[in-house]
């Protein structure tokens, strides 16, 4: 393998690690009944359209076909990507719902 494929294989990893964060984002909101393309919007609000977010939101499924992704697997692997106003919009929304389960169990 020469430098120039070797480049394209790990250009070619990251873009599918990079796909793979953004659907568990997006998975993750659907399981939690939150709208990702909102959140997403929320978090980096001077850009356009995503649509690698739109891609990934089209290979969702339903909350309760979905295996549960945890909050703190979405931030990590949010963090590793770079994604600080994503994980920080997320850590919010966590905040909310864990807040709203602790008034329903009062």
């Amino acid at each position: 393998m020469n430098a120039r494929e070797r480049e394209q294989m790990i250009i070619d990893n990251y873009r599918r690690d990079e796909q793979t964060m953004i659907l568990v984002f997006a998975q993750w909101c659907v399981n939690q009944r939150i709208d990702p393309v909102e959140l997403y919007a929320h978090a980096y609000p001077r850009q356009s359209a995503n649509e690698a977010l739109q891609e990934a939101i089209a290979q969702t499924v339903p909350p309760g076909e979905a295996a549960e992704i945890d909050d703190d697997t979405v931030l990590t692997v949010l963090s590793l990507f770079g994604n600080e106003e994503l994980a920080f919009a997320v850590t919010e929304e966590i905040d909310k719902i864990r807040a709203a389960k602790r008034r329903s169990s009062q």
